[in-house]
């Protein structure tokens, strides 16, 4: 391999992968691919990979989230309620907003005040989390939280989560935008070269007087907020929340999105538009899973390969660069 090829692999292989998929899926839908179905490839990325931007800050700085897909399932529990009650939309996306920064600010003070291992935290509030949701529903007697449809605004809601702009959706359009942000942040500000920084060489990034506290608990707020965003996102496209099963696995799919788009979970290497790339690409499996006729109950197979193999050609890399 000559050295530009392989230094555009370094740079760009979530690019790479993300085309070979793309390429395949193109080959196995054939004549059934319309432009339709390429737009439903950002439409599907949407929810998830507005979490997973959020994942990628806190595996940039070493630590990892457990809980965003708890934490999403109880903060949209709670905002259709509080929706049901004020018939205001704002509210409700401030609602979603401030219950996953708060959900974040949790995790954030225990790993960043307390030194606790983020592992154990969020797979703590992972479990607390969606087991308050489902106890909640069950109290109410209900089998899902849904938007009370009788509501005036709620053909709004319903249209903005349905809606698209030029054919794009516009969950995907406040998806794109919140990535651009994201990498704007993480490439041209002193927050976003901390996170960095800490990812790198915790050590080495409290010796250049950089406050570790503050910035591991910005970065689980900013995922709070992210997770927060997307239950609103959720709320706004279907109207309702399962606590049992919406948001499931969300935790494991949104680290994949991250590892896929060529962020090292050892923290400090990557970008943050990989994400966009990595999170399309772990939709297309589940297209291409569909296309090609398979079980549903082999879908968690498949990507678990493919997470894999992605984290080998992570070592294979990192190899190579040492």
């Amino acid at each position: 391999m000559s050295a530009k090829v392989r230094k555009f692999w370094n740079l760009y292989n979530y690019i790479v992968v993300f085309v070979i998929i793309f390429a395949a899926f193109l080959i196995i839908n054939g004549k059934a691919t319309s432009w339709t179905t390429v737009t439903n490839i950002l439409l599907h990325s949407s929810i998830l990979g507005t979490i997973a931007l959020g994942q990628g800050l806190i595996v940039l700085t070493g630590d990892i989230d457990l809980s965003v897909g708890s934490s999403f399932v109880l903060a949209g529990g709670i905002a259709i309620v509080l929706f049901n009650s004020t018939n205001s939309i704002f509210l409700l996306l401030l609602c979603c907003l401030a219950l996953g920064a708060a959900f974040g600010f949790v995790n954030g003070f225990m790993v960043g005040k307390l030194k606790m291992p983020s592992f154990i935290v969020t797979l703590a509030t992972m479990l607390i989390y969606r087991s308050i949701s489902q106890y909640m529903m069950n109290e109410m007697g209900q089998t899902r939280y849904s938007i009370d449809a009788t509501l005036s605004k709620y053909r709004a809601l319903f249209n903005f989560g349905n809606g698209n702009f030029c054919t794009i959706s516009l969950l995907a359009i406040v998806w794109l935008a919140l990535a651009v942000f994201m990498i704007y942040m993480t490439t041209s500000t002193k927050f976003g070269k901390r996170i960095y920084a800490l990812g790198s060489n915790p050590k080495g990034a409290m010796l250049a007087g950089i406050n570790v506290v503050w910035t591991k608990i910005s970065v689980f707020v900013i995922c709070g907020l992210t997770v927060g965003l997307a239950t609103f996102l959720k709320i706004a496209k279907d109207t309702s929340f399962d606590p049992a099963t919406s948001g499931k696995n969300y935790e494991l799919y949104s680290i994949a999105a991250v590892v896929i788009g060529g962020i090292s979970m050892s923290g400090g290497k990557g970008k943050m538009l990989g994400i966009i790339f990595g999170t399309m690409s772990f939709t297309l499996i589940d297209k291409i899973i569909t296309a090609l006729g398979m079980n549903a109950l082999l879908n968690d197979t498949v990507k678990g390969v493919i997470l894999l193999a992605a984290v080998g050609l992570q070592m294979i890399q990192n190899r190579s660069r040492d």
